[in-house]
Formats: structure tokens, sequence, C-alpha cells
């Protein structure tokens, strides 16, 4: 009770904290109202159902209805992308067919797969292969110039994939969370600091970005460490090393399985920006070496997200 209790809190300020900030944001970018508010509400909505994950009383609630009615995990894609797309005309019955039949087969995989090799490796792929496709980009058009709102899609594939594992394939080992503890915050925090020196060396050689601060980055910094650290981390550290690597190991051994997790992790981001972008592929993959080490010695994905985080947040305050 005190559990969902705080989960009422926190959705509390999530709605107060989101609306103001999504306020501000239109009237500076000005976006019109009829816009505006189906996307901001819309967001609320997926994050709202998002953060259930956070909390573990939330979690088990939504895996008991879960297991007790197939449509419910498959049903909850639909919510955020109607009050986002009806409002603003960019709803079709194609893009709605076409977001139904992802969520049904990433909820209901393992309702029907058994825990094998193949069915993990497949999951995986639908997984990755929707994330890096450009289906959330057809899904979730802009309902107006600017006004990009595939995040919507994003922040749900994560859901339902953390969901999916965690309440039906029940993996172990996962260290699944969002916040560190102590020791996990130490450990992500000394593999930053050892990979640091790597990182600039290669972001320099590679003529990836230069030094290069933003404007009032020292108060920018950490609200960029929250939004990677609780998105961006958690669900590619969720899937790359809590899942991938974890796999890996147990068929190519410990070794191993971070290297090739790492060139997978280095792979996935060759379409940033442009194809093939060899000098981003090459820092994620020396990045997800220290990712993945910081798994293994963290026992669980928080203390690689630490570290994924920091480095991320880093580059993006710092570096051009």
């Amino acid at each position: 009770m005190i559990a969902m209790r705080r989960y009422c809190a926190a959705l509390t300020l999530l709605w107060a904290a989101g609306a103001l900030g999504a306020s501000v944001y239109a009237s500076q970018r000005g976006f019109a109202a009829a816009a505006a508010v189906p996307v901001a509400v819309a967001l609320l909505t997926e994050l709202s159902l998002y953060l259930s994950l956070a909390f573990p009383e939330a979690r088990a609630r939504g895996e008991a209805i879960a297991s007790r009615r197939v449509w419910a995990l498959p049903a909850s894609a639909l919510p955020a992308y109607l009050i986002a797309a009806v409002p603003t005309g960019i709803f079709g019955w194609d893009r709605l067919a076409l977001l139904a039949a992802g969520a049904a087969a990433i909820a209901g995989w393992y309702r029907l797969l058994p825990a094998h090799p193949a069915a993990d490796a497949g999951f995986l792929f639908l997984v990755a292969g929707s994330y890096l496709s450009d289906l959330f980009g057809y899904v979730y058009p802009p309902p107006a110039e600017g006004l990009r709102i595939e995040i919507l899609g994003q922040l749900l594939w994560i859901r339902l994939g953390v969901a999916s594992v965690l309440w039906f394939r029940r993996m172990e080992g996962i260290g699944f969370g969002f916040w560190p503890q102590r020791r996990e915050w130490l450990v992500g925090l000394q593999h930053f600091v050892v990979f640091l020196p790597l990182g600039v060396a290669l972001t320099y050689g590679l003529e990836f970005a230069r030094f290069s601060p933003a404007p009032g980055w020292w108060w920018k910094a950490p609200a960029v460490f929250a939004g990677i650290f609780w998105v961006v981390a958690l669900g590619e550290e969720f899937f790359f090393r809590g899942l991938l690597q974890q796999w890996l190991a147990r068929w190519v051994g410990l070794r191993a399985a971070i290297v090739l997790a790492a060139v997978a992790f280095g792979a996935v981001h060759l379409p940033f920006r442009e194809f093939p972008n060899w000098r981003f592929a090459i820092l994620a993959a020396a990045a997800g070496w220290f990712y993945g080490r910081a798994f293994v010695y963290g026992r669980g994905i928080r203390a690689a997200m630490v570290t994924h985080a920091l480095t991320v947040a880093t580059w993006r305050v710092l570096f051009r």
C-alpha cells in the first residue's frame, strides 16, 4: 500500500511538472495548443505507464492483470497513440494496425514461445529491429512542423519489452530498477572515470566531436543525465547487457560475451545521423565494453546505467 501511495505521489509530481514543462516548451517553440496539448497528454499518459515499472507493487499489479487478461498488455499501447493522433489529424487505421500488431508480438512472445536461445534471439531481433527501423517515424508523424513525437513509440517499446521479459520470460540476473544502490553508483562512476580518457582520445582521434560546452551546461547536465539514465540507458542496458550479454555468456563465456555485446551495441549506432557512421559505432562499441564490465561488477544493469548516462551526458553538454 505504501509503495502504491509513492507511485501515486510520483504520478502527481510527473503530471504537474510535465504540464508546466510542456507549456513552456510549446510557448518557446511556437506550437499551437491544438497540437501541443494532445501530444503533452499522450506523452504523460505513456510516461505514467512507464513509471509504473519503477515501483515493485505497481509492477506486480500490472503483472497480475496481464497474466489474467491476455489483451491487457498489448492494449496498453493504444491510449497514448489515440490521444495524440485523433485530435491532431495524424490518425491512420494502417498506423493503428501496425502499432497493435507490434505490441501484440512483443507482449505475447514469451506467452507462446519457450525460453530457448532461438526464441531469445528472435525477441531481441523483433524489439531492436523495430526500434531501429523507421516504424516510429511512420506511426507517429509530426502533428505540427518541428514537433516530433517518436518518443511515444520508443517509450512504449522499452516498456513492453521490459514487461514481457520480467513477467513472462522471468529472466534472472538483470538487476532491474530505476534507482541504483550506493555500491552500484560507485561501480558505475568508477567505470566512467576509467573510460573517460579513452573516450576523449577516441572522440578527437576519430574527429567525432570537439570540446565545446553548451551554454549553461552546468545546470543542464543534471537534467540531461536524468533523461538519459531513465530512458536511453535503462532501455539499452536492459536489452544489451541484461539480456544479450547474459545469454552470450552462457553460450561463449563471459569475456567473449562482453566483447560481442559491445560490438553489437556499436553496430546499432551505425545509422546515427548518417549511414554508415563508423565513428559513432567505434565509440559506442568502446563505451559498451565498459558498460558490460560495469554490469558484471555491479551485478546488474543499474551500475551499467550509471556509466552509460554519465558518458552520454558528458558528450551532450561538453562536446559538439
